[in-house]
């Protein structure tokens, strides 16, 4: 990642989306990927708490993740909601796939995203499929290498989003008429020749 925190990035991008404006008319889903226990040894014996993790999104570009902790699962679970909500972006979809190749990575975890064509469906595991679901994407392909750990997983996965630029956007930086663009744009060549 190289010395900003994740957490920062997804504040900046959600600043720069203006998302706190929009939550409320977002219908959000969440799908939980895991609730474990974790022990405390004490003096007086053991302390049990739970952590879950959970991703929420609207199937329409917007989706984030949530950690949340407490001394009961549903009250993990909600504060991991909340959680999510509270890191919620959006990400670019073009017909149903990302619009380009991208890496993430989180600790000893790396991802690449690649576009897929329609009709492919999903192809991600673990804790990476539920996040793409629910961000809206049908159509997607990864690669998944290093560490598993669901927290790491998610972590790596929304580097990569972060990392992904809109047609809109790169169409704006290099001064072409989007629609022009859009027609000449092909997310599975790898030199893309636009005048």
């Amino acid at each position: 990642m190289g010395g900003v925190s994740l957490e920062r990035l997804i504040d900046v991008r959600r600043r720069e989306q203006r998302i706190a404006e929009l939550e409320d008319q977002l219908q959000i889903e969440e799908r939980l990927i895991y609730a474990k226990r974790t022990t405390r040894v004490t003096k007086g014996g053991k302390r049990f708490s739970f952590s879950a993790l959970v991703i929420v999104g609207d199937k329409r570009g917007f989706v984030g993740f949530g950690l949340g902790k407490a001394r009961e699962v549903p009250i993990a679970i909600a504060k991991a909601i909340e959680d999510g909500k509270k890191h919620l972006i959006r990400v670019p979809i073009e017909s149903g796939t990302v619009p380009h190749d991208v890496v993430g990575h989180y600790g000893p975890t790396t991802i690449k995203l690649l576009p897929a064509r329609r009709g492919t469906g999903i192809v991600a595991g673990g804790a990476a499929k539920p996040i793409f679901e629910l961000a809206g994407y049908t159509d997607i392909l990864t690669k998944l290498q290093g560490s598993t750990n669901p927290n790491n997983v998610v972590r790596a996965v929304f580097d990569a989003l972060l990392k992904l630029t809109s047609l809109e956007e790169v169409a704006k930086v290099r001064g072409l008429d989007v629609e022009l663009f859009k027609r000449r744009y092909n997310p599975y060549a790898r030199n893309l020749q636009v005048p």
